[in-house]
């Protein structure tokens, strides 16, 4: 993606900086000087390049890039969509429920270059990205003291944002850079490169973390949990499980989120219990899960209107669209509800899968039982009758554990490139819900068309549109 900032930083949340400028001002000479500073106060939202040239403004930018990945993840509120969203619309996890056209061609799988939508979705990742890798170039030059862990979750976020991307766009992902103020700009890579890409950003920060304060074993289990998500994609599943060796399930690595500020409020509840412009799926395209109506605990779901549903504040029974039925999710049911965005039990679910493709079915069902075992009101699985149903039976427990997590269209890629299922048996096929129309053949999401601005991509990013 083409890089979009250059030497400007937003630093700690905007409502700390502008009280903190609020205070300047206030303390100031009052009398005929007053007037002249406050034309000439500074924006408060916004470090200037000097200011970031310390140790203080460093620090700064780290804690910055923090709060680019809450908006690029699960946060943004009315502001924007994000692959967590928009990724389970182009899966099954959710269904349009608005008449905005741009969401509506993500739905159906016939996606063009400009959508809007997925072009802020990217552009907010690729801003974390350059985030962290301006904070440890700033970390290094000014504070190479700084704790292991400082240096470490800046790689975090940008192996988790460059597997994010692969994982959903197509072949020919572009990473441009910023250097003395100046755009690097990037050339088109294959998938697989992205994930290498990742990769070693996850090595690079488990290298820098050597302490044992909490910070460091946060920071160290959502490396190796992103480093084991990244082989499962690069196809080497004994390694993905040697990876989240030792991260205990009950691990989480969170966004936080505020209802008072928009822009840091949940957009899942937003989008969905809020606005109405989502609803949960069910059996989207034949092919798609029964998320609204499994009744399982792990994706409590409510009619709009329902007892359920008013409990939590959601009165209406028709989606924006005015269609019904309007499921609403209620795993977050506040807009101030964090996420989990990396966790303890996706690391079992990656130990599930190793043991499923080294034939061991029996310990990869106890695997999964295990996990069953945490959650009130989930029986045990039993045996499935055939290799293909386990490896349904698999996915399907990914599918439930990390519901809206942006994992879902990463899941349905590999069932056709690791497990050579077609691709109108994995994705949603056949007539569209709405319009009268039918599905189309999209199985990834093409690099933006604002990319076409970036001198060394050309048009038509994509180098493959294949899974």
């Amino acid at each position: 993606m083409r890089a979009t900032h250059k030497t400007r930083a937003h630093a700690a949340p905007r409502w700390l900086r502008r009280v903190a400028a609020f205070a300047l001002l206030a303390g100031g000479a009052a009398g005929a000087s007053a007037c002249s500073d406050a034309l000439t106060v500074e924006d408060p939202d916004i470090l200037e390049p000097a200011e970031l040239e310390s140790a203080a403004g460093a620090d700064a930018v780290r804690l910055g890039t923090i709060a680019r990945l809450n908006g690029a993840t699960s946060g943004g509120g009315d502001v924007s969509d994000n692959l967590f969203l928009l990724g389970g619309l182009f899966a099954d996890e959710w269904i349009n429920g608005d008449s905005f056209i741009a969401r509506q061609e993500i739905d159906q799988r016939v996606i063009t270059p400009e959508n809007t939508f997925l072009t802020t979705a990217t552009r907010t990742l690729n801003r974390a990205r350059l985030g962290a890798e301006q904070a440890l170039t700033l970390l290094g030059r000014h504070n190479p003291g700084a704790p292991g862990w400082h240096f470490g979750e800046m790689h975090f976020v940008q192996a988790y944002t460059v597997n994010l991307l692969a994982e959903h766009l197509c072949s020919g992902l572009v990473f441009s850079s910023v250097l003395d103020g100046e755009e690097q700009y990037g050339t088109p890579i294959t998938t697989t490169a992205a994930f290498e890409r990742a990769l070693k950003s996850a090595d690079d920060g488990l290298a820098r973390i050597t302490g044992a304060t909490a910070d460091d074993v946060r920071v160290r289990n959502a490396l190796q949990v992103t480093r084991g998500r990244i082989l499962m994609n690069l196809n080497r599943p004994a390694d993905a499980a040697t990876a989240v060796t030792g991260v205990p399930t009950g691990f989480r690595y969170r966004m936080f989120h505020a209802q008072a500020r928009e822009a840091n409020r949940n957009v899942i509840v937003t989008r969905n219990n809020v606005n109405r412009r989502y609803s949960v799926g069910n059996r989207e395209g034949t092919n798609g899960l029964n998320f609204a109506t499994a009744g399982d605990p792990r994706v409590p779901v409510c009619v709009g209107g329902d007892p359920a549903c008013r409990a939590i504040g959601v009165t209406r029974t028709d989606r924006d669209d005015l269609l019904r039925p309007f499921h609403v999710q209620m795993i977050w049911t506040r807009e101030d509800s964090s996420v989990t965005i990396v966790s303890g039990v996706e690391a079992r679910l990656l130990e599930a899968e190793a043991q499923q493709r080294a034939g061991n079915s029996a310990g990869s069902l106890a695997t999964l039982n295990a996990l069953r075992t945490t959650v009130t009101g989930l029986a045990p699985l039993t045996e499935a009758a055939t290799p293909a149903g386990a490896v349904d039976q698999l996915f399907r427990e990914r599918a439930f554990w990390l519901f809206s997590r942006g994992h879902r269209v990463g899941d349905l890629r590999r069932l056709i490139r690791q497990y050579g299922r077609p691709a109108n048996t994995v994705f949603p096929t056949g007539a569209w819900h709405k319009n009268d129309a039918l599905y189309g053949g999209d199985v990834t999401i093409p690099v933006p068309a604002a990319e076409a601005n970036n001198p060394n991509a050309g048009s038509g990013v994509c180098l493959s549109r294949e899974a």
